[in-house]
């Protein structure tokens, strides 16, 4: 084995040296990213504590194997973890640091190969061979690769601003192959580790020549390339300085002479708020280019005034702007309890999401869409959530609308261009998160212009409509933060795709009793002081405020009461005006007052069903419309003929079917119903529904059509104020119908004293009913239409004279 060995004069390392099994061992000092070549000085910073051990442990021969490691981040590296070519060196002097680290002088001596190692701890040793160098034979070729070398290399060392110049004068006086390769690869520090060690293991000249060239070469490109870009940079800061100075100069100069008009004052001042509206990066950068080209303008162009409203309406959308008012749920609970009565799973439904909004107060907005007849409280629902959170109120109405760009709005290229009525409502409020009430989506319209349901889309989806982008601004808007409230009286004409976005809240009517509580408490004082009476002056007992809801309105809402009250206000305001009524007295609304200022009584819905249900053949269902339920009288009447069956009143095909389904069903079970099937087939039986300009349809009516038939063939009345909902199958079973809730207040409201239901939607009347709403009303639960017979008909004759005596006192009282 090739190489010098030196004993080392500590006992330890002496002891380490012995057990070689080739030779002696040397001390290893493993560096982090760096590379020792021979015939170079290089100074080391030395912190580990076992690299300390082993400079301390050296004796008068300080020779040492530096090897790089191959994972600088590797502290406690093993034999592994080091690479196999290093480089034997001296250490000249050491210097003790004050951080307890030394900081080392070393001078490599030659190329060595490590191995085998034999001590690991306190701090490694290891034998080695040393690398001959293979060193090419003269010739024109490796003098002209040197020399290639040497120019590239004082290039490189002449563009630098890092590296001295000295290094070009040891360079050149440098005459050996090797040496000027190491020296070089040692000097330059923009190759990398890796690429160094790969040199440092490259044991023959030209080869090493040939990669050092190549890197050259390489950082040769890069400098050129960086002098390119740094002077085309250099040119444009100057020309920025120049175009500034210039600029400058010139507002001083017309500023001193008078002439700055209200043109640059404008664009000043939009430049400013381009600046402080906080809009994305993207859209300010398009933003200041816009206004540029408005600076570069003449006013009297044709473009000016398109170019200036556009930046006008960049600059002044609320593009950071927010409401910063926290949460506070107790008042918010307060300020819905104080403007709506009743409605509680609505108000817990709201109370929810300002709960989840305090603690995660960059939330998605839901979509919440409140669904209900007329003037059960939809929009000023959205006004209450809109105090609740201390936010801006926007409503937009959306019946009729049949435009697109009314939602997107109108492209720049359009003459008369504006944003949609999103972007528009947003100016106004000045804020990014204000409460949008979007009324009346069902009743949007499509044409020829657009589908605005579709347009829509992107607006109430939580996951698309934080890049929202009108067609006129073509920039996004983040509309995350709006809350979005939508209404509508039906879920059917809203498309599927826009109502899957959207979160239902059913608002249903309210009872009789509800109407008093609401009139009472905002109707009759709002209407007082609309029609600039005192409170003082007017007062409407609860007997007055039933009368008007039981005999006067038939609505589930309380739009139709309001307007009631507001005609007494009025009347009562004329007493006032004409003086009949004195100062300092009150105006007493009597049940007789009502019938004088609103005519004769106008709804007798309980007697009304007292009354025609008289006759067998007529019984009362209950159907769902969009302004709420509504009671409805199915009629049948039978003649002699030859079994024919025929169906009037404007039905639709399913309402139709129903009928066939009852009739089938009776005739199939006329045994059990004590019917004559011969009877039956020299009969001509005729179903009617009233309001025969009126269409009706939908699968509800079975049950009551199976019972007026039954009622008519076997000659017994409907109980009275008894009304029903269900459909019907041909073998007699009883399905689950919707709009329960709706069906059961208006049964309510017609003075209904039983209802029979469906017992599939018992679970929905439990959740979606009060006590106080199902109060006074039985409900029976039928699986079967024996069931429903059985509580609709009379069984005995003592029955029946119970039934009709009830029958004479409604219509007694009533009279």
């Amino acid at each position: 084995m090739a190489g010098e060995f030196v004993s080392i004069i500590r006992p330890q390392a002496e002891k380490a040296a012995n057990e070689g099994s080739h030779g002696k061992s040397y001390p290893v000092l493993p560096v982090r990213d760096t590379v020792l070549f021979p015939h170079a000085v290089l100074p080391l910073t030395v912190g580990r504590e076992s690299s300390i051990q082993l400079i301390q442990s050296l004796g008068e021969d300080k020779t040492i194997l530096v090897v790089a490691q191959k994972d600088a981040r590797q502290d406690i590296p093993t034999n592994g973890d080091l690479y196999e070519v290093g480089t034997r060196a001296t250490v000249h002097k050491v210097v003790k640091m004050p951080n307890q680290s030394l900081f080392v002088f070393t001078e490599g001596t030659e190329r060595v190969k490590i191995g085998p190692y034999t001590q690991s701890t306190p701090f490694m040793m290891a034998e080695y061979e040393a690398v001959g160098e293979l060193e090419a034979q003269e010739s024109p070729e490796l003098e002209a690769l040197q020399r290639n070398v040497l120019a590239q290399f004082q290039e490189v060392v002449g563009s630098s601003s890092t590296l001295s110049d000295d290094l070009q004068t040891i360079a050149i006086n440098i005459e050996e192959p090797s040496r000027l390769a190491d020296f070089i690869v040692s000097s330059l520090p923009f190759i990398t580790t890796a690429e160094k060690q790969e040199l440092l293991e490259t044991a023959e000249v030209k080869a090493r020549l040939e990669k050092l060239n190549a890197h050259l070469a390489k950082e040769i490109e890069v400098q050129q390339l960086r002098n390119k870009i740094q002077s085309e940079v250099q040119d444009s800061v100057q020309q920025s300085q120049r175009d500034f100075y210039l600029r400058e100069q010139m507002k001083a100069i017309q500023k001193e002479l008078g002439d700055q008009d209200d043109t640059q004052k404008d664009i000043a001042e939009l430049k400013e708020k381009i600046e402080n509206a906080g809009m994305p990066e993207e859209t300010k950068k398009d933003a200041l280019k816009e206004l540029g080209r408005l600076s570069r303008m003449n006013p009297a162009a044709a473009d000016y005034s398109l170019t200036r409203n556009y930046v006008e309406w960049l600059a002044v959308l609320p593009w950071a702007k927010s409401t910063s008012e926290a949460v506070d749920i107790k008042k918010a609970q307060e300020v819905l309890d104080a403007d709506h009565y009743g409605l509680k799973k609505v108000k817990d439904r709201i109370l929810d999401y300002l709960s989840v909004r305090r603690l995660k107060p960059d939330m998605k907005g839901p979509i919440l869409c409140f669904v209900g007849p007329p003037g059960v409280g939809k929009t000023s629902l959205g006004r209450s959530i809109a105090k609740a959170l201390g936010r801006k109120f926007s409503r937009i109405s959306l019946g009729g609308m049949h435009d697109e760009a009314e939602i997107r709005g109108h492209r720049r290229t359009y003459i008369g261009a504006l944003p949609g009525q999103i972007i528009q409502h947003l100016k106004r409020v000045e804020v990014n998160d204000p409460v949008f009430m979007l009324d009346e989506i069902d009743k949007l319209g499509r044409d020829f212009r657009g589908d605005p349901a579709s347009a829509l889309l992107e607006t109430l989806d939580p996951e698309q409509n934080s890049t929202f982008r009108d067609n006129y601004l073509d920039q996004p808007f983040d509309l995350s933060k709006v809350l979005f409230i939508c209404t509508a009286n039906q879920l059917d004409t809203i498309p599927g795709p826009l109502l899957d976005r959207m979160e239902i809240i059913d608002l249903t009517g309210y009872t009789e009793e509800e109407k008093v509580n609401i009139a009472e408490t905002y109707l009759i004082p709002r209407q007082v002081k609309e029609n600039g009476l005192k409170p003082e002056q007017i007062e409407v007992p609860r007997e007055s405020v039933a009368m008007i809801a039981r005999h006067y309105t038939r609505e589930a809402g309380v739009r139709r009461l309001e307007q009631l009250v507001g005609t007494i206000a009025r009347k009562t305001a004329r007493k006032v005006a004409e003086g009949t009524l004195g100062e300092g007295d009150k105006f007493i609304v009597t049940p007789e007052v009502v019938t004088e200022f609103l005519g004769g009584i106008k709804v007798r819905v309980d007697t009304e069903i007292a009354e025609r249900t008289k006759r067998p053949g007529v019984a009362v269902g209950l159907a769902w419309t969009p302004v709420g339920g509504d009671v409805l009288f199915i009629e049948a009447n039978k003649m002699k003929g030859k079994g024919h069956f025929s169906m009037t009143g404007q039905l639709g095909d399913v309402m139709k079917e129903s009928v066939q389904a009852a009739h089938t069903w009776i005739r199939s079970n006329a045994a059990s119903l004590g019917l004559d099937d011969e009877v039956l087939k020299e009969l001509d039986i005729h179903v009617h529904v009233p309001a025969g300009a009126i269409p009706k349809d939908g699968p509800s009516a079975g049950v009551t059509m199976a019972t007026a038939l039954v009622s008519l063939l076997t000659d017994r009345p409907v109980r009275p104020l008894l009304a029903m909902t269900g459909e019907i199958t041909l073998s007699g079973n009883v399905l689950p119908v919707g709009g329960i809730k709706e069906k059961f207040l208006a049964a309510k409201r017609a003075g209904v004293r039983d209802v029979i239901l469906p017992i599939d939607v018992k679970s929905n009347v439990e959740e979606d009913l009060t006590a106080d709403q199902v109060e006074g009303v039985t409900i029976h639960y039928a699986s079967r239409i024996e069931d429903v017979l059985e509580v609709a008909l009379p069984k005995t004759l003592r029955e029946a004279t119970e039934a009709e005596q009830v029958r004479q006192e409604v219509l007694a009282v009533n009279e």
